[in-house]
């Protein structure tokens, strides 16, 4: 009899089935002699729409909510039913004993295999294997250690709760919405406060008042020193009566110095990237979306698999990770890492908990590279950029700190404190990995300077060359971009309406709202909605997501909701709690979302109609702006008509060299810029063609080629082409 193992993915299926010495390659499974391995893409069960449940919900319709199913049921998804077919067939083969739940160790993956079982009806026995990490090792100990399934039951109870938690608030609140006022109006647990995130932060702007402050500089034999306050420490005063009479006092002081401190100091890396913080950097520093991000980083990881998974919540590596650290580092020794990973991989690796720490890794470690042998000519220029960012971050975690001199001089003038600073690199460790003129890796606050500050002595007087006041004004917040929203939807604290200390640390201790793999798709669908919409790289609130928090019960809109949900799940997996009255409850708790949104005296409005009418239904259209350009949409849910009237674009203006829009279709199609320069599209191909002078792709191929082939050679290539050219007599 043999052993059905189901991973979650297939990459971590080949690798299972590599250690347990299945070599019978299917194409969706992997089979030996004692064990069989196959795998889920992700979710291959769900539960089904509201369709399945009767004639009835086929149409949306106010009077047949609240949609409550009982019994429950579950659908295949379309997209991977070839996948489930197999597994279902593998389930019932006579020489199969049992099954091996080998899916993520968390609440998700309990529910992507247990839902398989459940949907195909399978009863034979279940154990569970719970690793975090997929390394030979650890692969090996799981399986030596297996698990009783019933262990996990509590756990899969939660999971379900959940999913179906979020099935009954999201689509009757999104029904009853949409049908109350006739427009296409969604929310969620997750979508809603990231929504009304993003309005509180745009009224905390438009509320702002800017202050003034001032401060004071002298110049000192060419050294800057800056006024601090006695009494505050600070540098800045928001009286300007106060600093314009020490001025007046100080103009014709010379400046004493009263001590000069010399510290040697060390600078380390930032931790290795988890998903959030990567789309963080790759949205501020390429402008990708947390999507786009996203999608490279599952390429890299599934089809060149030189990465490890993307979808990970930690910044740190298990302990069984350490041993395979100098074969990583060999395998992405190319290009422009060869010299940098060649020599850490001659090293030996110094683990700390810097960067290795089991207990703040859940389901999977940080992101770093793998073993597999790297071919950078393979990838795309945006793959490349994500690749390049990851190796590096790792590279820079296990190099020496970054050792610099800090000079602090005190001085006085009068009475006053004058303070003057310098960062000198003296071994630059770390930052050697990165460019030489980009050193604040994850916005590090060290300004590091190009010049020490001259040798001066105590008691020294020094004659002021230069004394003046300097002004600022406080700003405000800065509007959310995709990598700041992440961010916020991650520790969205600060969102809470209460403050409840427990409910803070339940969403400290969860991730915030979302989940490192969901993030990236609930803002997506936010644009999609036309909730908001981008200007530039900020993302501003639209006139109907504004209706839409106005419209939607309060709940909604708060963090608290999800943190008071994932107290509730977490008892319940521990076994402290019912997950059938936590679901009554939710029940309860849609019947008066649904009741308060049907007798409520709210109206939307259309603020962005158009004269254009639907070409299918005769409505006035309206106008929105997409993530990708604007578009015209009908504002009748039902007939769902758009089309797309201008999208932005690279093409730049040859007058101003911003990036300009195209309008218009078919021949008649322009690009406008904002500063009011038009061209035709076929004006502007014309142009682009005699007056290029950027490489062409077969020149760009060329060079990425010879690069590859430079990236692969021996290191000593030099010497063995002098020797080579030797003739020695025989």
């Amino acid at each position: 009899m043999k052993h059905l193992v189901i991973a979650e993915k297939p990459s971590v299926g080949r690798d299972i089935a590599r250690v347990l010495h299945c070599t019978q390659k299917k194409s969706s499974y992997i089979e030996g002699t004692q064990y069989i391995v196959t795998w889920a893409m992700g979710h291959l069960v769900t539960l089904a729409d509201p369709e399945s449940y009767g004639e009835q919900y086929k149409s949306w319709n106010l009077e047949t909510l609240p949609m409550l199913p009982d019994p429950w049921k579950l659908t295949v998804i379309r997209q991977t039913s070839k996948q489930y077919r197999c597994i279902k067939e593998l389930l019932y083969r006579k020489d199969v004993s049992d099954i091996i739940i080998a899916t993520d160790a968390g609440r998700e993956g309990e529910l992507v295999a247990r839902w398989i079982l459940e949907k195909a009806g399978c009863k034979k026995p279940v154990q569970r294997l719970w690793i975090s990490s997929v390394t030979d090792k650890a692969i090996k100990e799981g399986f030596s250690h297996l698990k009783p399934g019933e262990d996990y039951r509590n756990l899969y109870k939660a999971a379900v709760a959940r999913a179906k938690a979020d099935w009954v608030v999201g689509i009757n609140a999104t029904r009853a919405l949409t049908c109350r006022y006739n427009a296409q109006l969604s929310c969620g647990r997750v979508q809603t406060p990231t929504l009304s995130m993003i309005a509180t932060r745009e009224k905390e702007i438009r509320s702002f008042q800017p202050v003034s402050y001032y401060g004071l500089k002298a110049i000192a034999q060419g050294i800057t020193f800056s006024w601090y306050d006695k009494s505050s420490g600070s540098s800045r005063s928001y009286d300007r009566g106060k600093i314009q009479t020490l001025y007046q006092a100080l103009e014709k002081e010379a400046l004493k110095i009263i001590n000069v401190q010399k510290k040697a100091k060390k600078s380390f890396s930032p931790l290795l990237y988890d998903l959030t913080t990567l789309q963080r950097e790759a949205n501020q520093r390429y402008g990708f979306s947390a999507k786009q991000t996203l999608n490279i980083m599952q390429h890299l990881y599934e089809n060149h698999k030189v990465l490890t998974y993307p979808r990970t919540d930690s910044r740190y590596l298990t302990t069984d990770i350490v041993d395979t650290l100098k074969e990583r580092l060999q395998a992405c020794a190319v290009g422009p890492y060869r010299k940098f990973a060649r020599r850490l991989s001659m090293q030996p690796i110094k683990s700390n908990g810097s960067f290795v720490n089991n207990a703040k890794v859940s389901d999977h470690h940080a992101i770093i590279p793998t073993e597999q042998f790297v071919s950078l000519e393979h990838m795309t220029n945006d793959e490349r950029k994500i690749y390049d960012m990851v190796v590096r971050r790792f590279l820079a975690v296990l190099s020496p700190a970054c050792e610099y001199e800090e000079v602090v001089i005190h001085s006085f003038i009068g009475s006053e404190q004058f303070t003057a600073k310098s960062n000198f690199i003296t071994s630059y460790g770390w930052k050697e990995i990165y460019d030489a003129n980009n050193f604040n890796e994850d916005n590090e606050d060290i300004c590091f300077t190009k010049t020490t500050l001259p040798s001066l002595e105590e008691g020294t007087s020094l004659c002021v060359s230069s004394l003046s006041i300097t002004e600022g004004k406080t700003k405000p917040p800065a509007y959310f971009t995709e990598g700041t929203l992440i961010a916020a939807m991650e520790n969205p604290v600060k969102y809470m309406e209460h403050k409840n200390q427990h409910l803070a640390k339940t969403l400290g201790e969860t991730g915030g709202i979302g989940t490192v793999a969901t993030r990236a798709d609930i803002i997506d669908k936010l644009f999609k909605s036309f909730l908001m919409e981008k200007k530039g790289k900020e993302i501003h609130i639209t006139s109907k997501g504004k209706q839409l928090l106005d419209l939607v019960p309060k709940d909604l809109k708060t963090p608290e909701l999800t943190a008071y949900w994932e107290q509730r799940l977490t008892a319940i997996s521990k076994g402290k709690e019912s997950d059938v009255s936590f679901l009554s409850e939710i029940e309860s708790y849609t019947k008066s979302l649904v009741s308060e949104i049907k007798t409520s005296s709210g109206q939307f409005h259309h603020e962005n109609m158009t004269r254009t009418k639907c070409p299918q239904c005769g409505k006035h259209l309206l106008e929105v702006n997409g993530k990708h350009g604007k578009l015209l949409v009908c504002q009748d849910r039902e007939c769902g008509y758009r089309e797309t009237i201008s999208r932005h674009t690279n093409a730049r203006c040859p007058v101003c060299h911003k990036k300009m829009e195209l309008i218009g279709k078919g021949d008649g199609q322009r690009f406008i810029c904002s500063c009011g320069y038009k061209e035709k599209l076929s004006a502007f191909q014309n142009r682009k063609a005699n007056t290029s002078k950027g490489a062409s792709k077969k020149d760009v191929n060329k060079y990425l080629k010879q690069q590859a082939k430079e990236a692969s050679a021996p290191i000593n290539s030099a010497f063995a082409d002098a020797f080579s050219n030797i003739k020695l007599d025989s």
